[in-house]
């Protein structure tokens, strides 16, 4: 994943940071809440992570997934 990738690295992060009884849906709805994108996108980013292998088939972080939303904490930290 590239620093050009802002969107999918606030969706695992978003996903590292959410309550355990929290689902994916309900990560999905507050991201839309926020304005960053429509619904249809949102989901379409979370299909691309899990294509991609950082988000497992159960909805939460592959150990690749974890690491890029490590790296998104701290880049937004900065």
């Amino acid at each position: 994943m590239n620093d050009e990738n802002i969107v999918e690295r606030v969706c695992l992060l978003a996903l590292m940071k959410k309550e355990p009884e929290e689902t994916m849906q309900d990560v999905q709805k507050i991201l839309v809440e926020t304005g960053m994108f429509e619904m249809k996108e949102c989901k379409e980013v979370f299909k691309k992570l899990e294509a991609e292998q950082y988000i497992s088939a159960n909805g939460g972080l592959t150990m690749k997934g974890v690491m890029e939303a490590k790296i998104a904490e701290e880049m937004f930290r900065q």
